[in-house]
């Protein structure tokens, strides 16, 4: 079976820089922004569509793991599942395929079968504040209104997240390893990880 390793992440925390930097180490498969696009390109969506469903404001308001069936007009509901059904098939695709590390988009859950290494990376909001203005040194906007958009974009992931898992995105007990990166560099936990990695045995 190949080994798989599966990160979710707080915006701002490091968490795709880390799965960067561990594959790299690994020389695993690296996927997340690409799983976007085959999934545009699957879907004949626009890829900026396609984003902002699973990123930022995804369109429903219930979940479907609830048991009861209910009606759900085309216009939300048909975009939104073939999104998390081409999402599906991708991401199996590319578990079936090789080692790799997968950067968010509810692959804890579509690939459980794979037993994947489950990483949850979080920080402090004063760290994630400081992480956005070095990513983007010409950022504009005040501290509140970063923190604003940090919760915003965190939100929406757990709602989509939620939504397709009926699981509380964010909840320890779903993930193998928690890793707040405030006090520590994610070159250095990238190096941590990759030596527990070469030790782990997925059964």
């Amino acid at each position: 079976m190949n080994k798989i390793i599966s990160i979710s992440r707080e915006f701002g925390s490091g968490g795709r820089e880390l799965g960067k930097r561990l594959a790299d180490k690994l020389g695993f498969a690296y996927y997340d922004k690409e799983i976007v696009q085959e999934i545009a390109n699957r879907s004949e969506l626009s890829l900026h569509y396609v984003n902002d469903i699973i990123e930022h404001r995804p369109s429903f308001s219930f979940p479907i793991h609830t048991g009861v069936s209910f009606m759900m007009t085309d216009s939300i509901w048909n975009p939104t599942q073939t999104i998390y059904s081409a999402q599906c098939e991708i991401l199996r695709e590319m578990a079936e395929k090789s080692d790799c590390v997968v950067v968010g988009r509810c692959s804890d859950y579509i690939l459980r079968e794979f037993k994947p290494l489950k990483l949850f990376v979080y920080a402090e909001m004063e760290h994630k504040i400081a992480r956005c203005r070095e990513k983007k040194p010409d950022e504009t906007r005040t501290d509140r209104q970063l923190a604003r958009m940090i919760k915003n974009i965190d939100k929406h992931r757990a709602k989509y997240y939620e939504f397709f898992t009926a699981r509380r995105w964010g909840n320890k007990r779903l993930y193998d390893i928690c890793i707040n990166t405030s006090e520590i560099s994610v070159k250095d936990v990238a190096s941590v990880l990759a030596d527990y990695v070469h030790l782990w045995n997925p059964s």
